[in-house]
């Protein structure tokens, strides 16, 4: 093991981390460069949607074999690594993939976001099914929230589940489905109607293979990673795959978020941090008249830019990490979180690219890779501007 590979880096030497996020760091960056080096790091971009897909599905089965995946989960009688998700032991997880592999990195969020519900308000039963799956890699998972008229918006949900003698069935769409068209098991919240609005809202554990369920839609977007359309018509689904009770999906669905928000702030932290790092490296290689890119003033000021945007961000971060692990209530800490690192990374790899000049818009250039990595984080899992009202109404309170 390199010298590199063998000490933590010194933001764990900060007081949000004990000895064993350290050693864990140290672990995980060790398997990440000898699992995740090219051709397997950032994605190019010209890949057709079966390999993406392959790639994404090879990628679940490696991180379950890793055992990384048993910290997306919880139980350690399904499989977990513990009773209880360690925040900062997810973040570490996520800001640390992402530096190596965006597609590394969403292929352990969406197994975490998928089964977030279960893990929190499963049954034994659904537990026993499901979690030992996804911590193991052999089954892939998927967070059906968002529909055509509701993605911020979630009260304005117009996918319905009626109930029958035996259980439910589904009508509607969801959309903008991460892990949609391979996932083997949709979490899915649909409007049953016990009450207006986000009260009248519950979760389903909808396995692929229902009749009724079909893939309407494959979207493709700048960062290739697998998105669906779902459509649900006349899908049966049995009452042992209701998650929680009647009407209490949002419920379910806000728990579910406040658990994996932060972590979406870890990984815009990895996006970043990599284009830092890039752009090191190449103030220092690039000459340019008769010096080197990194002996101007102006690259010097940039780099100053970038690391201090880069150490607030993760100051933020494990702040709402290390509260949350602590027992606390996070809205806002997770919101300031998740605004501050995806916003700076944006800039960060921003002025990665610009620094880099025509070489930073090429295709197969880590930093152009960054680029469009990072751009879906400033949106989903709640945007900045959802974030912004979630601080200032909280500012206001008092």
């Amino acid at each position: 093991m390199s010298e590199h590979q063998a000490t933590h880096p010194p933001e764990l030497d900060w007081p949000f981390f004990d000895d064993s996020h350290r050693s864990f760091k140290v672990r995980l960056d060790a398997w990440c460069h000898e699992h995740l080096a090219p051709p397997h790091g950032h994605a190019h971009h010209n890949e057709s949607r079966d390999a993406v897909d392959a790639e994404c599905i090879r990628l679940v089965r490696l991180l379950g074999s890793g055992g990384w995946l048993q910290h997306a989960v919880s139980g350690t009688a399904y499989g977990a690594a513990s009773d209880v998700i360690d925040t900062r032991q997810l973040c570490l997880l996520r800001e640390t993939l992402a530096f190596h592999n965006g597609l590394s990195d969403f292929a352990f969020a969406m197994q975490g976001l998928g089964t977030g519900a279960i893990s929190l308000m499963g049954t034994a039963d659904q537990k026993q099914r499901y979690l030992p799956r996804v911590a193991s890699g052999q089954a892939l998972s998927a967070f059906a929230l968002s529909e055509p008229d509701a993605g911020s918006d979630v009260a304005a949900m117009q996918c319905s589940a009626t109930a029958t003698d035996d259980g439910y069935v589904l009508n509607g769409r969801k959309t903008w489905i991460s892990n949609g068209g391979i996932a083997d098991f949709y979490v899915v919240f649909a409007r049953t109607g016990e009450a207006p609005g986000a009260r009248g809202i519950t979760a389903f554990i909808v396995d692929a293979n229902t009749p009724g369920l079909s893939i309407e839609e494959r979207i493709d977007v700048i960062a290739p990673h697998p998105l669906a359309t779902l459509k649900f018509d006349h899908c049966n689904v049995a009452a042992n795959q209701r998650i929680g009770e009647a009407g209490q999906g949002f419920k379910v669905a806000m728990a579910t978020l406040d658990v994996f928000r932060t972590s979406v702030a870890a990984a815009a932290l990895g996006f970043g941090r990599r284009a830092l790092h890039e752009s090191i490296a190449w103030a220092r290689s690039r000459k340019m008249f008769g010096q080197s890119l990194g002996n101007f003033q102006i690259t010097q000021t940039k780099s100053a830019q970038m690391a201090t945007m880069l150490d607030a961000a993760t100051l933020l971060t494990y702040r709402a990490a290390w509260l949350r692990d602590q027992g606390a209530r996070i809205t806002r800490e997770a919101a300031m979180a998740k605004m501050s690192a995806t916003e700076n990374a944006q800039q960060i790899i921003d002025m990665a690219v610009q620094m880099h000049g025509g070489m930073g818009v090429k295709k197969g250039v880590m930093v152009e890779s960054l680029y469009r990595e990072i751009r879906a984080l400033r949106i989903y899992e709640g945007a900045t501007e959802v974030q912004q009202l979630i601080i200032g109404k909280d500012v206001l309170k008092g």
